[in-house]
C-alpha cells in the first residue's frame, strides 16, 4: 500500500503546510502548473516526486517533467495529464488515450475545481485536486490525500488550506 499526496496548481508559490500534510505520504504527485523548479525540487527532496508540466510551465520545468505521465504503482496503472476534462468532458488532446486503454486512475489539474468523481463507462477514478496556490479564481486552496493497495483506492481526504 502507498499513501499519496496530490496537488496541482501550485503556479510557484510555496506553503509550509505541503510539508505538514504530506508527511505520512510515501509519494508526492503533482498535476501541472508547477511554476518554478524550486517548487519541484522542494517537493522532490522531501519525499519521492512525479510530476506533469502545465500550460504555464516554462522550458526548465517541461525540461524535468513529461506532459503526460503514465506509470503503474501498486499495480494500478496511472495517467497524469495536466489539461484533461473530467468524466463526461475529457480534453480532446487525452480522450483517445483514455477510451483506447483506459487507466485504473486519471489525474488531472488546470480547472482550480476540486473533483473526485468514478467514470463508469472506463472504469476509472478520477481526480482533480482543485488548485493548492494562491493565483487563479478559486477561493480555497486544496491539496488531496489517498492511499492505493493493488487497485483499490482508500481513505481519500480532502485538505482545505485557510490562509
Amino acid at each position: 500500500m502507498k499513501r499519496i499526496g496530490l496537488l496541482s496548481d501550485t503556479h510557484g508559490y510555496w506553503d509550509d503546510r505541503y510539508l505538514k500534510y504530506f508527511e505520512s505520504c510515501d509519494e508526492i504527485w503533482h498535476a501541472g502548473d508547477i511554476g518554478s523548479s524550486e517548487l519541484a525540487e522542494r517537493l522532490a527532496a522531501f519525499r519521492p516526486f512525479r510530476a506533469v508540466y502545465g500550460n504555464i510551465d516554462g522550458q526548465d520545468i517541461r525540461i524535468q517533467y513529461p506532459e503526460i505521465n503514465r506509470f503503474t504503482i501498486e499495480g494500478t496503472e496511472v495517467l497524469m495529464k495536466h489539461i484533461g476534462g473530467y468524466p463526461g468532458k475529457y480534453d480532446p488532446s487525452i480522450r483517445a488515450q483514455l477510451f483506447v486503454r483506459p487507466p485504473k486512475l486519471f489525474i488531472s489539474g488546470h480547472s482550480h475545481i476540486l473533483k473526485v468523481k468514478y467514470d463508469k463507462t472506463l472504469g476509472m477514478l478520477h481526480i482533480n485536486p482543485g488548485a493548492a496556490g494562491k493565483y487563479g479564481f478559486h477561493k480555497v486552496r486544496t491539496l488531496v490525500r489517498f492511499s492505493i493497495d493493488r487497485g483499490n483506492f482508500s481513505d481519500l481526504e480532502v485538505i482545505e488550506l485557510s490562509d
